[in-house]
């Protein structure tokens, strides 16, 4: 009786035995994969930031400027019409009348209804 009691023990510890094994290589298993997660996420948040960068050179007013002027068919407008839009129940349309009109007091006066922005050169 002692020698199956001491082979149930034995089996027991070694059975407990296998278990903190395998769980302690599963712990360093699951850190190397967790590590590897860490350096992909670290190289996809550099190429997010050097994405950003491009994108915010390519977008900037500077670049758009040079693209536009170097296409040929671009053309500015010769004379600009200004809009004035109502709202009303059916939605937003365009106002009759007095945009281009000038007044009496406007021209006595050298009112404009537009207002213009002047540059200041120090």
């Amino acid at each position: 009786m002692r020698m199956s009691k001491f082979l149930s023990v034995v089996a027991f510890l070694t059975c407990f035995s296998l278990l903190y094994v395998y769980q302690q290589t599963e712990i360093f298993r699951l850190a190397y994969a967790g590590g590897k997660k860490q350096t992909i996420f670290a190289e996809l948040l550099d190429k997010n930031t050097v994405l950003r960068y491009n994108i915010g050179r390519n977008a900037s007013l500077v670049q758009l400027g040079t693209k536009i002027s170097k296409e040929a068919d671009f053309q500015m407008p010769d004379s600009y019409r200004l809009v004035r839009l109502r709202s009303s129940r059916q939605g937003l349309s365009l106002a009759e009348g007095s945009a281009n009109k000038e007044t009496l007091l406007s021209r006595l006066f050298g009112i404009k209804r537009q207002a213009e922005a002047k540059t200041i050169n120090p």
